[in-house]
C-alpha cells in the first residue's frame, strides 16, 4: 500500500479514503473470511465510547478486529467495537499504553517514578490472555531507563518507549525480540516534547507517536525512526490501526470525585496534519 504522508509534508489528501478502503482487497482475500468480517464491521465503526467511569485516565488503546482494549492505569477494560462492556480486570498502577499481538495484549508498566534524570524507574511488560484480561508473564525492560509508557510491535519485535526528562531533546524507543531480550536503544532527532512519548503504533510503514503538550504533539518517523513529520494532533491517549487501513485516536475525561472516561474516533492520515478525524455520519 501507498503511504499517505511523503517526507511527513505532502501527498493526496483527496484520495486517502478511497485508498485506504481500496487497500482491503491487497491484505485480505477469500480464504480469510474471519478478517474479512471484521474488516467489514469496521468499516460501520464510527465514534466509540468505552462503557464504564473508571478511576484512572486513559492510557492508550488497541484492537484485534473483533474487540477493543482499553487501559485506564489500574483497570484493563474490555469492549466490543461499539464500546460495550466485555469485562474488565483491576491491574498495577501504572499500566500505560498497550498493544495486540497472536492472541495477547502487551502492556508498558512502570512501577517506579518517571521522568527521573537519575532513571529510578522500575519498567516491565505485563502480558494478558486477550480473551479472558488473565495475565499470563511479565517481562523486565530495564532499559527503558525513564519509564516504561508505551508499546508497539512490528515484524515481531516488539518497541518500548517512555518517559523523559525535560532537559533531554530527543526521544527513545527501545527494540526487544519475542522474548524480551533486549536488542538495540533507537533515537528520535524529535526535539523536547513533554513526558517523552505516551502512546505508539506501526502503520502505513510508519511509527506513529502521540506525546502530551499544549498542543499535543504527533511525531511520524520511518520504520527505522528518522523523523518524517511532527504535528499538532492529539493522540496523547491512544493511537491504532484497523485492519482496513484507518486509525483510531482516543480521547477521555477526568472529572474529580467522578472518574474517567474513554472514547475513539476514526482518523486518517493528512499531509498537512500527520491525521485527521474521519467524518462520520454522527458528526455535525
Amino acid at each position: 500500500m501507498p503511504s499517505l504522508l511523503k517526507n511527513g509534508v505532502t501527498g493526496n489528501r483527496d484520495d486517502s479514503n478511497q485508498i485506504l478502503f481500496d487497500s482491503v482487497n491487497e491484505r485480505f482475500n477469500a480464504d480469510q473470511p474471519p478478517l474479512l468480517l471484521a474488516v467489514r464491521n469496521e468499516q460501520q465503526l464510527e465514534n466509540v465510547t468505552c462503557e464504564g467511569i473508571y478511576p484512572h485516565h486513559l492510557q492508550g488503546i488497541c484492537t484485534d478486529g473483533e474487540f477493543i482494549y482499553w487501559s485506564f492505569t489500574t483497570t484493563l477494560v474490555k469492549t466490543d467495537l461499539n464500546g460495550k462492556l466485555q469485562t474488565k480486570v483491576p491491574v498495577a498502577n501504572h499500566h500505560g499504553d498497550h498493544c495486540f499481538h497472536e492472541g495477547k495484549l502487551y502492556v508498558a508498566v512502570n512501577l517506579g517514578k518517571f521522568n527521573d534524570p537519575d532513571g529510578n524507574a522500575d519498567s516491565w511488560v505485563y502480558v494478558y490472555n486477550a480473551d479472558t484480561l488473565k495475565e499470563t508473564s511479565r517481562h523486565e525492560v530495564q532499559e527503558v531507563f525513564y519509564g516504561a509508557g508505551g508499546i508497539g510491535v512490528n515484524n515481531g519485535n516488539f518497541f518500548v518507549v517512555g518517559g523523559l526528562p525535560g532537559t533531554i531533546e530527543e526521544n527513545y524507543v527501545y527494540e526487544y525480540n519475542d522474548q524480551f531480550e533486549f536488542q538495540k536503544k533507537h533515537v528520535i532527532n524529535s526535539g523536547q516534547t513533554l513526558l517523552g512519548i505516551q502512546t505508539a503504533t506501526f502503520a502505513h510503514g510508519r511509527w506513529w507517536f502521540g506525546c502530551y503538550g499544549k498542543p499535543a504533539i504527533l511525531l511520524v518517523t520511518d520504520a527505522a525512526f528518522q523523523m518524517k513529520g511532527c504535528y499538532e494532533f492529539n493522540c496523547s491517549l491512544g493511537i491504532e490501526e484497523l485492519p482496513d487501513g484507518r486509525l483510531l485516536s482516543a480521547s477521555g475525561h477526568c472529572e474529580k470525585d467522578k472518574g474517567c472516561t474513554g472514547a475513539a474516533r476514526i482518523a486518517v492520515p493528512d499531509e498537512k496534519s500527520g491525521l485527521r478525524l474521519f467524518k462520520t455520519t454522527g458528526d455535525n
